[in-house]
């Protein structure tokens, strides 16, 4: 055996981990291959054994072979005289089995190359083996790594004996990573099909989330708090709905922690991505007015058979309530696992609407004006008769529509009420 041979032997049992037996029946299993391709008929043989000694660098190749009596040998390659077979054991009968050893001279050196590619392929495969036995039940956790390379837009990523790869699909799109960045990631699954085991890792997953509260706050991780749902747009903005089993912890203050330590934590792990943290109710208005903090709701309309909220909200409150791209009222309908529909309530304007029609229907009365222009003089400023009678009749020509005639007959009544009054 030569010396990158036990070199590689000792790679890959201290640096790899891998069993040393694993190794060296690779190794076995490797110069049996090389033999059958190096000595014509050997591939004829049934039985062969490799005998490799690590400490001397030896290799021998053993035939297990079938005794039979004279004359009787019908297979060369699996049969044995017992004449010959007499020679090593006096005591032999036939139908017995010997070993025989059958190593070419010169075998180590010449199979070392031969042997070299077979035995990679089977510490591989080992090495896949101890990956998928030592992460299959590590989905769910978190890990760190380091990003050793890329292919195409999957990452890979250093977990020190192994390698995890973070598909496209997984990754945050507002982060860029580069070679040798120290990251924590996801343990989305450990799948055993096609190349073999692969380690999916992801970042942009609502669990990665879930574990970094679990790890940061104490009372989630002894289960006096709990986490009831999360929505994410990775990158962007999450929502995180929390519950206590004690009326006397305040959910949402242990999660944000003494002046905000504890989220802060989490949002800098997160590259600055919001998140909001919310008291979870079974009661959907309740809910709904904390997913969609901080905007006020005026209404709400339970559709219980639907599942579908109607809220409404004041002008000003709108675009809190939807907020960036709808992403406010979206995050909160995921969370809720309900239809939230945000509109603007209209019922302060009906009432500022109604008050201004009975103002000018008012005014209208005074000067001979139907609704319709009642309305049109009011909000063009004519609120009243000495308001009018200030304004010039080709003003109210234009804003009415009418002719001259009616704009100075309109101006003299306006006139006429002003002295009056």
């Amino acid at each position: 055996m030569t010396n990158d041979i036990v070199a590689l032997i000792d790679y890959y049992e201290k640096e790899k981990g891998i069993d040393r037996d694993k190794v060296v029946a690779a190794l076995e299993y490797a110069f049996i291959s090389a033999y059958r391709k190096m000595v014509p008929g050997a591939d004829a043989i049934e039985t062969l054994r490799a005998d490799v000694n690590t400490k001397k660098g030896e290799t021998r190749i053993f035939a297990v072979l079938t005794v039979v009596g004279e004359g009787e040998q019908t297979d060369k390659f699996n049969q044995v005289p017992i004449a010959t077979a007499s020679k090593k054991d006096p005591g032999v009968q036939p139908g017995d089995t010997m070993e025989f050893n059958v190593t070419p001279k010169d075998f180590g050196r010449i199979a070392v190359q031969t042997a070299k590619q077979t035995m990679m392929q089977r510490l591989r495969q080992a090495e896949k083996e101890m990956i998928y036995e030592e992460f299959k039940d590590r989905a769910g956790d978190i890990v760190s790594g380091t990003v050793r390379r890329f292919d195409r837009s999957d990452v890979l990523i250093d977990l020190g004996k192994f390698e995890g790869v973070m598909p496209s699909r997984e990754r945050v799109q507002t982060e860029e990573y580069n070679i040798g960045d120290r990251i924590r990631a996801y343990v989305v699954a450990v799948e055993n099909e096609g190349r073999g085991p692969e380690i999916i890792l992801s970042r942009s997953h609502p669990n990665f989330v879930r574990r970094l509260f679990e790890a940061e706050v104490n009372e989630i991780s002894d289960r006096t708090v709990e986490i009831r749902g999360i929505a994410r747009e990775a990158g962007y903005r999450t929502k995180v709905a929390v519950w206590s089993t004690d009326d006397k912890v305040d959910p949402v203050g242990a999660c944000v922690g003494l002046r905000g330590a504890r989220v802060k934590n989490i949002v800098r792990e997160l590259n600055n991505e919001k998140v909001d943290i919310i008291r979870w109710s079974d009661n959907p208005e309740e809910f709904v007015r904390e997913a969609l903090k901080p905007a006020v709701l005026r209404t709400i309309n339970v559709d219980t058979e639907n599942r579908v909220l109607h809220v409404t909200v004041d002008e000003e409150d709108l675009s809190k309530a939807i907020g960036r791209r709808g992403q406010n009222a979206r995050l909160s309908s995921r969370l809720m696992g309900w239809d939230v529909q945000v509109r603007k309530d209209e019922s302060k304007l009906e009432q500022f609407e109604k008050k201004i029609a009975g103002a000018a229907h008012s005014v209208g009365a005074l000067l001979g004006l139907d609704d319709d222009l009642a309305d049109k003089l009011f909000r063009a400023g004519g609120t009243s008769p000495d308001m009018v009678a200030d304004m010039d009749a080709d003003y109210i020509m234009d804003e009415l529509g009418v002719p001259e005639e009616r704009a100075l007959d309109i101006i003299a009544r306006a006139k006429a009420n002003a002295a009056s009054a």
